[in-house]
Protein backbone atom coordinates (compact mmCIF):
# COMPACT_ATOMS: atom_id res chain seq x y z
CA UNK A 1 0.00 0.00 0.00
CA UNK A 2 2.81 2.16 0.58
CA UNK A 3 4.29 1.96 -2.89
CA UNK A 4 0.72 2.80 -4.67
CA UNK A 5 0.39 5.90 -2.17
CA UNK A 6 3.86 7.34 -3.97
CA UNK A 7 2.60 6.29 -7.41
CA UNK A 8 -0.06 8.43 -6.95
CA UNK A 9 1.42 11.20 -4.88
CA UNK A 10 4.01 11.19 -8.36
CA UNK A 11 1.17 10.63 -10.47
CA UNK A 12 -0.34 13.71 -8.48
CA UNK A 13 2.41 15.80 -9.21
CA UNK A 14 3.03 15.29 -13.01
CA UNK A 15 -0.96 15.74 -13.19
CA UNK A 16 -0.74 19.25 -11.93
CA UNK A 17 2.31 20.36 -13.96
CA UNK A 18 0.50 18.73 -17.24
CA UNK A 19 -2.44 20.66 -16.95
CA UNK A 20 -0.40 23.95 -16.14
CA UNK A 21 1.54 23.18 -19.15
CA UNK A 22 -1.56 22.98 -21.07
CA UNK A 23 -3.15 26.04 -19.74
CA UNK A 24 0.07 27.71 -19.98
CA UNK A 25 1.01 26.97 -23.36
CA UNK A 26 -2.39 27.84 -24.89
CA UNK A 27 -2.54 31.00 -23.60
CA UNK A 28 0.91 31.67 -25.03
CA UNK A 29 -0.63 31.10 -28.70
CA UNK A 30 -3.42 33.48 -27.81
CA UNK A 31 -0.31 35.90 -27.10
CA UNK A 32 1.77 34.83 -30.30
CA UNK A 33 -1.09 35.08 -32.30
CA UNK A 34 -1.44 38.84 -31.14
CA UNK A 35 1.86 39.27 -31.59
CA UNK A 36 1.19 38.30 -35.18
CA UNK A 37 -0.83 41.33 -35.61
CA UNK A 38 1.40 44.17 -34.42
CA UNK A 39 3.61 46.35 -36.49
CA UNK A 40 7.63 46.04 -36.87
CA UNK A 41 9.63 45.92 -35.29
CA UNK A 42 7.45 44.80 -32.21
CA UNK A 43 6.43 42.14 -34.24
CA UNK A 44 9.59 40.28 -34.62
CA UNK A 45 10.53 40.82 -31.05
CA UNK A 46 7.45 39.44 -29.67
CA UNK A 47 7.49 36.30 -31.57
CA UNK A 48 10.89 35.66 -31.64
CA UNK A 49 10.58 35.47 -28.04
CA UNK A 50 6.89 33.64 -27.66
CA UNK A 51 8.49 30.90 -29.72
CA UNK A 52 11.59 30.36 -27.13
CA UNK A 53 8.83 30.27 -24.26
CA UNK A 54 6.33 28.15 -25.90
CA UNK A 55 9.29 25.76 -27.15
CA UNK A 56 10.64 25.80 -23.37
CA UNK A 57 7.26 25.22 -21.72
CA UNK A 58 6.27 22.33 -24.39
CA UNK A 59 9.25 20.36 -24.31
CA UNK A 60 10.72 20.55 -20.51
CA UNK A 61 7.50 20.92 -18.68
CA UNK A 62 4.26 19.89 -20.66
CA UNK A 63 5.89 16.58 -22.51
CA UNK A 64 7.19 15.44 -19.51
CA UNK A 65 4.97 16.16 -17.39
CA UNK A 66 2.29 14.28 -19.80
CA UNK A 67 4.30 11.21 -19.58
CA UNK A 68 5.23 10.94 -16.70
CA UNK A 69 1.70 11.64 -15.44
CA UNK A 70 1.04 8.30 -17.92
CA UNK A 71 4.05 6.34 -16.72
CA UNK A 72 2.73 6.30 -12.86
CA UNK A 73 -0.94 5.92 -14.07
CA UNK A 74 0.29 3.18 -15.27
CA UNK A 75 2.17 1.40 -12.61
CA UNK A 76 -0.64 2.00 -10.30
CA UNK A 77 -3.44 0.46 -12.62
CA UNK A 78 -1.77 -2.24 -13.71
CA UNK A 79 0.89 -3.28 -10.96
CA UNK A 80 -1.04 -3.19 -7.92
CA UNK A 81 -3.56 -4.84 -6.11
CA UNK A 82 -5.45 -1.16 -5.53
CA UNK A 83 -5.24 -0.53 -9.19
CA UNK A 84 -6.83 -3.59 -10.68
CA UNK A 85 -9.44 -2.94 -8.30
CA UNK A 86 -10.38 0.78 -9.05
CA UNK A 87 -10.29 -1.28 -12.85
CA UNK A 88 -13.38 -3.02 -12.60
CA UNK A 89 -14.95 0.30 -11.26
CA UNK A 90 -17.52 1.98 -14.00
CA UNK A 91 -16.63 5.07 -12.76
CA UNK A 92 -13.17 4.96 -13.67
CA UNK A 93 -13.91 3.73 -17.38
CA UNK A 94 -15.71 7.28 -17.56
CA UNK A 95 -12.68 8.52 -16.26
CA UNK A 96 -10.23 6.88 -18.48
CA UNK A 97 -12.69 8.19 -21.55
CA UNK A 98 -11.69 11.70 -20.29
CA UNK A 99 -8.05 11.20 -19.92
CA UNK A 100 -8.39 9.82 -23.54
CA UNK A 101 -10.17 13.09 -24.61
CA UNK A 102 -7.00 15.10 -22.89
CA UNK A 103 -4.76 12.73 -24.64
CA UNK A 104 -6.68 14.22 -28.11
CA UNK A 105 -6.64 17.61 -26.55
CA UNK A 106 -3.03 17.17 -25.64
CA UNK A 107 -2.18 16.00 -29.27
CA UNK A 108 -4.01 18.96 -30.68
CA UNK A 109 -2.05 21.41 -28.65
CA UNK A 110 0.80 19.90 -29.99
CA UNK A 111 -0.14 20.53 -34.09
CA UNK A 112 -1.22 23.82 -32.88
CA UNK A 113 2.47 24.35 -31.10
CA UNK A 114 3.90 23.23 -34.74
CA UNK A 115 1.90 25.45 -37.03
CA UNK A 116 2.51 28.53 -34.72
CA UNK A 117 6.96 27.62 -34.69
CA UNK A 118 6.58 27.54 -38.34
CA UNK A 119 5.04 30.96 -38.32
CA UNK A 120 1.64 29.46 -39.82
CA UNK A 121 -1.27 31.26 -38.10
CA UNK A 122 -4.50 29.54 -39.00
CA UNK A 123 -6.58 30.40 -35.72
CA UNK A 124 -7.48 33.70 -34.24
CA UNK A 125 -6.96 34.71 -30.63
CA UNK A 126 -10.27 34.47 -29.98
CA UNK A 127 -10.45 30.78 -31.11
CA UNK A 128 -7.32 30.08 -29.25
CA UNK A 129 -9.16 31.58 -26.05
CA UNK A 130 -12.40 29.23 -26.74
CA UNK A 131 -9.61 26.41 -26.97
CA UNK A 132 -7.88 26.81 -23.65
CA UNK A 133 -11.17 25.70 -22.09
CA UNK A 134 -11.30 22.56 -23.27
CA UNK A 135 -8.56 21.30 -20.61
CA UNK A 136 -10.57 23.23 -17.67
CA UNK A 137 -13.51 20.94 -19.03
CA UNK A 138 -11.73 17.75 -18.81
CA UNK A 139 -9.71 19.17 -15.30
CA UNK A 140 -13.31 19.60 -13.26
CA UNK A 141 -14.91 16.40 -14.68
CA UNK A 142 -12.31 14.29 -13.95
CA UNK A 143 -11.86 15.51 -10.57
CA UNK A 144 -15.41 14.82 -10.09
CA UNK A 145 -15.35 11.54 -10.87
CA UNK A 146 -12.24 10.43 -8.59
CA UNK A 147 -13.83 11.91 -5.91
CA UNK A 148 -16.79 11.62 -6.35
CA UNK A 149 -16.89 7.52 -7.62
CA UNK A 150 -19.94 5.93 -7.16
CA UNK A 151 -21.78 8.52 -5.54
CA UNK A 152 -21.90 10.52 -8.90
CA UNK A 153 -25.13 10.75 -10.51
CA UNK A 154 -24.26 10.33 -14.25
CA UNK A 155 -27.65 12.05 -15.44
CA UNK A 156 -26.86 15.24 -13.04
CA UNK A 157 -22.57 15.13 -13.98
CA UNK A 158 -23.00 14.93 -17.59
CA UNK A 159 -26.06 18.03 -17.37
CA UNK A 160 -23.37 19.64 -14.85
CA UNK A 161 -20.20 19.51 -17.66
CA UNK A 162 -22.45 20.82 -19.99
CA UNK A 163 -23.94 23.66 -18.28
CA UNK A 164 -20.65 24.36 -16.81
CA UNK A 165 -19.60 24.48 -20.46
CA UNK A 166 -22.18 27.31 -21.51
CA UNK A 167 -20.99 29.19 -18.31
CA UNK A 168 -17.41 29.29 -19.99
CA UNK A 169 -19.27 30.06 -23.02
CA UNK A 170 -20.83 32.99 -21.80
CA UNK A 171 -17.57 34.40 -19.85
CA UNK A 172 -15.57 34.32 -22.48
CA UNK A 173 -17.99 36.52 -24.77
CA UNK A 174 -18.75 39.32 -22.21
CA UNK A 175 -14.82 39.13 -21.53
CA UNK A 176 -14.75 39.52 -24.94
CA UNK A 177 -16.80 42.37 -24.74
CA UNK A 178 -15.12 44.01 -22.53
CA UNK A 179 -12.02 43.81 -24.06
CA UNK A 180 -13.25 44.77 -26.87
CA UNK A 181 -14.44 48.50 -25.04
CA UNK A 182 -11.49 48.97 -23.93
Amino acid sequence: MELYNYLKSLHLIFITTWFAGLFYIVRLFVYQIEANEKPTPEREILLKQYKIMTYRLWYIITWPSAILASFFAFWMLFFTPVGSAWLQMPWMHVKLGFVFLLYLYHLKCHQYYTQLQRDEFKYTSNYMRLWNEGATIILFAVVFLVILKNEFNWIFGVIGIILFSLLIMLGFKFYKKIRERN
